[in-house]
């Protein structure tokens, strides 16, 4: 793996990025890098620069600090670009574009890399897994790591492996958490305060999308539909959406679940969820420009829900075909 703490070595001024619409595991990932490299380095200047994500995380250290102006005219000597590639960082390519040196840090089979230094390492649970390891290069990182960096590394990664029970989970995943709980933090509140609590917007969202869903495919793949309508009858946004998809996923007789939410005329947002590693939605996503893993990724798709459905069942249709 590469030496995090020697290639941010002399940088005056370092940024780290993350994906728009931040999950748990772009927060988890993005603030344990900025909470560890503000202690390795605490003369130089670091910045965070993603979304603000959603209020369930307003308790991770750093959070406070994320930069929301983008309207500095700055270089920065090393820019880290998290659980993303550079272009979905929304406003800070604009950084990524001029820094000096860019190190991508990510975990989706989707990412093919290209960045000055790379660490991409598709059989890890999340990308907050991966910070860990590069994190415990450092030899007297014990010394470093701290409850709240702790909690903020083990947020990352029971998001992103649905509290260790998707397959993206594996036994160094769990030596890796057992190490992070013994730090002492309250990790059954904190998941069910992030990953499982709703308000009642949500709950009602998530109970409208449940009775709208229908299937295709002979039953194999469920799909649901939120339209801004929806959103604002209800005074929502898109972060009240979070998994909707995963529900529709644990339907008996359901290979592929499909949540597709409206953001503006004509586009849409779309996730799915694979029940099997024979079809790949990855592959689905990369298609129409998006990413992720082969059982969850998303990517935004224009065009009128009819003819978005027409064109993700074809795809669909071919990797159940190549998955036979």
């Amino acid at each position: 793996m590469i030496d995090l703490v020697k290639e941010c070595e002399g940088a005056s001024k370092i940024a780290i990025a993350g994906h728009v619409n931040p999950d748990g595991d772009c927060v988890g990932s993005v603030m344990a890098l900025w909470q560890f490299l503000r202690k390795v380095y605490p003369q130089t200047r670091v910045d965070v620069m993603i979304e603000q994500p959603p209020a369930i995380f307003d308790f991770v250290s750093g959070v406070s600090e994320i930069v929301t102006d983008y309207k500095e005219d700055i270089v920065y000597d090393v820019m880290i670009v998290a659980d993303t590639v550079p272009e979905r960082c929304g406003e800070a390519v604009k950084y990524i574009e001029t820094a000096k040196k860019v190190i991508n840090i990510d975990h989706h089979i989707s990412n093919q890399g290209g960045c000055d230094v790379d660490e991409i390492v598709p059989q890890a649970s999340s990308a907050a897994e991966v910070v860990y390891e590069l994190i415990a290069q450092k030899e007297d990182y014990k010394k470093l790591m701290d409850k709240e960096m702790a909690q903020t590394l083990y947020i990352g990664i029971i998001h992103d492996s649905g509290v260790m029970q998707y397959s993206n989970t594996s036994p160094k995943t769990l030596r890796i958490v057992a190490e992070l709980i013994e730090f002492g933090f309250d990790f059954p509140k904190l998941i069910d305060e992030t990953f499982y609590e709703k308000t009642a917007v949500q709950s009602k969202l998530l109970g409208k999308a449940l009775m709208d869903a229908y299937t295709l495919m002979d039953g194999r793949v469920m799909v649901s539909m939120t339209d801004l309508k929806t959103m604002e009858e209800y005074g929502a946004d898109k972060k009240d959406l979070s998994g909707i998809v995963n529900q529709l996923r644990i339907v008996k007789g359901v290979d592929v679940a499909v949540y597709i939410y409206e953001v503006g005329e004509n586009l849409y947002k779309v996730s799915m969820r694979s029940c099997t590693d024979d079809i790949d939605v990855s592959k689905v996503s990369s298609h129409f420009g998006g990413g992720g893993h082969v059982r969850a990724a998303g990517c935004n798709i224009e065009g009128t829900y009819e003819e978005i459905i027409k064109s993700l069942t074809e795809q669909l249709a071919l990797q159940m075909e190549d998955g036979r």
